[in-house]
């Protein structure tokens, strides 16, 4: 007889766990697979900035450095009605900039970047985003990361964006061992088809966001478990993780203001109270 006060058996899969695979050839089917069933958990899977143009798109990804997208979307309206353009923001007065983009945080830096790639835009590339990633990375504030989400998003050339999302999740299925974000690119590159790796991105920062959190991920709540060589390096108890998933998964609102029609979740709020500071940067 079980003495009270003593837990419960851990829940055990209905699978066998995976293994990290011990061959290239073995770490590309499985990468291979993580891509396609990720493709049917999130077939809405989409960049969760609002932007309308590729000059929207690049503020606001340098914007969402260590923040939420949802904080950025909260911002940008009033930044782009007050400078529509590269000209306009190139021209803009540093303070009232950084008080428009302030509760991103770090807003002077961002607010140094802006400026900086506003100008490169307008004197080197008349007033246009280019659409290379070369060109891209020579604009202030801009990495590859930043210049891959414009260039897959806009311009349709794909590319890997390692985030922190990204990173963590490559790691944990093994794809790349590396803490640096070149490094997780190039190593996930060998693995996936190169029309896959704009949507591949969407799709594991989705993942990560919602369900494979950096602190608690929700294993027992994972649809792909089966597949994923950590399983069981978060909660496993299926009603305890269902607890922490987020956004749509969650039955909660998105990060967009403005979400894609398919979006199956409800639009974010227009604001957001002191409670809801916690960002995807402090969880990642």
């Amino acid at each position: 007889m079980a003495k009270s006060g003593v837990s419960a058996a851990p829940v055990k899969p209905a699978f066998k766990k995976a293994k990290f695979p011990a061959t290239h050839t073995a770490l590309v089917r499985q990468a291979r697979k993580i891509n396609r069933a990720l493709a049917e958990v999130y077939p809405y899977a989409h960049p969760e900035l609002d932007f309308e143009n590729a000059f929207q798109l690049l503020v606001a990804t340098v914007l969402s450095a260590q923040t939420t997208d949802l904080r950025v979307n909260q911002t940008t309206p009033a930044l782009f009605a007050k400078y529509p353009t590269p000209a306009a923001l190139a021209d803009a007065n540093p303070e009232e900039l950084e008080e428009l983009i302030r509760p991103t945080g770090f807003f002077r830096n961002k607010a140094k970047s802006l400026l900086g790639l506003s100008k490169a835009l307008r004197d080197d590339f008349g007033g246009e985003v280019p659409g290379t990633l070369a060109e891209l990375v020579t604009l202030p504030g801009v990495g590859r990361k930043t210049a891959n989400v414009v260039l897959g998003n806009v311009f349709g050339v794909p590319g890997i964006t390692v985030d922190t999302h990204f990173g963590r999740l490559a790691r944990r299925f093994g794809w790349s061992q590396s803490e640096d974000p070149v490094v997780v690119e190039q190593d996930v590159m060998a693995l996936i088809p190169k029309s896959e790796w704009t949507m591949l991105s969407h799709r594991v920062v989705f993942h990560g966001r919602r369900i494979c959190h950096a602190q608690k991920p929700a294993c027992g709540a994972c649809p792909i478990a089966g597949l994923c060589p950590s399983y069981g390096a978060g909660e496993t108890d299926p009603v305890k993780a269902e607890k922490l998933l987020k956004y749509e998964k969650g039955g909660k609102p998105g990060q967009r203001l403005k979400p894609p029609a398919d979006f199956p979740g409800e639009a974010a709020a227009r604001q957001t109270g002191p409670q809801d500071m916690a960002t995807d940067a402090g969880e990642a």
